[in-house]
């Protein structure tokens, strides 16, 4: 039977493209909205993620999220060293200057200012120069996205100088660094020069990184430094990347975009992939009808029914996921503003699911349509 269920599914060549192109289309559609969504949530954390080596972020007890702080003063930095089951802690500046090349051309760019001693939060990837340039005058390190920002067309190279609120800086280092938010460049300096990059403020220490000593809890070391003054806040570098992913997905419309998006997907592939096999079915009623007549059982033809649509949403998910993968891969090298975003796999199971649910509620009318057909139709004109 399945191998008759099989020739009529494909002896109709014209709707059973129809419908895995369908379900293809709305997979691809679903899946490529749904990534976009994680990629662009994934980048507001970049500057978080980009720092590992810190178990807990210490920062104002009112900061919602990473892009929007209050400074702390020196006095929190001692506190925070004070508790503990802190192995060290160090300072992180985090701001916003504006960089000019010497052609003119300018932008506003994220400095993390490193603390002088450890160099904490530094870049990990280097793609040309040295972390330890850091500690010349003036040195920066930018991201490959911001050097081909301001250098369009030119190899990466070291040495080249620009202008950074009126003071001078060189650029000693280039590195990878997660795509941020904005796509605005990403810089590193000391966080001596970068206090001076910045418009001057009574105090300008944004965060205080933290490592725990061996065996420390760092829930319990979170709520310990939580606790030694009033306007301070604890959180794991974990937590922190969260709160700022619900900041973004609380307070923008991307989600509500988006989601639109992948719902019109949702429906339009239900009803176009719903309507084609119910079409598919009706016109297939004589065939049904003379099987029930020999003998064949409701049960039967709803299994040949069902393996029908499991293998046009098999087809269908299948290319509408390698349409998906496609086009993130061959869209990863053709912009460097588009890195980051990728096919997820937790995407790729979720949409799976999404195909299934469609499929199924595709074959429910055939089904009902075939189970109370009378067998007599057959011997009708």
């Amino acid at each position: 039977m399945n191998f008759v269920a099989l020739k009529m599914l494909l002896g109709d060549r014209s709707k059973f493209l129809g419908l895995v192109f369908s379900i293809a289309f709305a997979a691809f559609l679903m899946a490529h909205q749904a990534s976009i969504f994680c990629g662009l949530m994934n980048r507001t954390r970049s500057q978080i993620k980009d720092i590992p080596d810190a178990d807990v972020w210490v920062m104002d007890k009112e900061t919602q999220y990473i892009d929007e702080v209050a400074a702390l003063t020196t006095n929190d930095l001692y506190r925070v060293r004070g508790v503990p089951g802190v192995a060290w802690a160090v300072r992180l500046f985090k701001g916003n200057p504006r960089v000019r090349a010497a052609d003119g051309r300018f932008r506003t760019v994220i400095l993390m200012g490193l603390d002088d001693e450890t160099l904490v939060g530094a870049p990990r990837r280097m793609l040309v120069g040295n972390i330890e340039d850091l500690r010349r005058p003036d040195a920066v390190i930018i991201d490959r996205a911001g050097f081909y920002f301001f250098f369009p067309n030119t190899p990466l190279s070291i040495g080249q100088v620009m202008e950074m609120n009126d003071r001078r800086v060189t650029i000693v280092g280039i590195c990878e660094a997660s795509a941020p938010f904005a796509t605005f460049p990403v810089m590193f300096t000391r966080y001596s020069q970068a206090v001076n990059y910045v418009g001057r403020e009574r105090n300008a220490l944004s965060f205080v990184l933290v490592k725990a000593a061996a065996g420390t809890d760092v829930s319990d070391l979170c709520r310990r430094i939580s606790a030694v003054s009033p306007k301070l806040k604890a959180m794991t570098g974990y937590d922190f990347e969260w709160a700022t992913i619900r900041y973004y997905i609380r307070n923008t419309g991307i989600p509500v975009n988006f989601g639109i998006t992948v719902m019109i997907a949702l429906v339009v592939g239900t009803v176009v992939a719903g309507q084609t096999f119910y079409i598919f079915t009706i016109e297939n009623l004589k065939q049904f009808g003379a099987l029930k007549a020999i003998g064949v059982t409701n049960l039967r033809i709803v299994g040949m029914i069902l393996l029908q649509a499991l293998l046009v949403g098999i087809i269908g998910y299948a290319l509408g996921m390698a349409m998906c993968a496609a086009f993130f891969d061959l869209t990863r090298d053709a912009a460097i503003q588009l890195r980051g975003f990728i096919l997820l796999w937790q995407v790729a199971v979720g949409t799976a699911g999404v195909v299934f649910f469609i499929v199924l509620l595709a074959s429910l009318l055939s089904i009902r349509k075939v189970l109370f057909l009378e067998p007599a139709i057959v011997f009708r004109g």
